[in-house]
């Protein structure tokens, strides 16, 4: 599973969507969890494909990077440091330019060789 979950954030760190979308089953499910609590969740590649699209153009460069890995009863956990740099203003004061550092987890599952559940959990 390691190898498709690299290709899977190599192609996330180039913000190549459809490399993206290629490592995931059709029926993937993805959620993001901020301090403990469900912030989003999407059913479907196609849901996966348009959160994807929709928000890459907050960063102008992204990168997870695997700090630790592990797999367990079929569950892939991979301790990840996010780095980015915003491309644009942001609401709540972040101006674009500003960078942004973050370790989390990300927990994976696969199906028939393609991802089918991608959980991120930061602070």
């Amino acid at each position: 599973m390691r190898e498709l979950i690299e290709r899977y954030l190599a192609a996330y760190n180039r913000m190549d969507v459809s490399a993206m979308v290629a490592t995931m089953h059709r029926e993937v499910v993805f959620e993001n969890y901020t301090a403990g609590v469900l912030s989003v969740r999407t059913l479907g590649v196609d849901e996966l494909k348009h959160l994807a699209e929709s928000s890459s153009f907050l960063f102008s460069a992204r990168r997870q990077l695997i700090l630790a890995y592990e797999e367990r009863d079929g569950t892939a956990t991979a301790h990840i440091l996010f780095e980015g740099t915003f491309a644009v203003d942001l609401p709540n004061g972040v101006r674009a330019g500003q960078s942004i550092t973050l370790n989390g987890r990300s927990e994976f599952r696969q199906r028939d060789g393609l991802l089918i559940y991608i959980g991120d959990y930061s602070e």
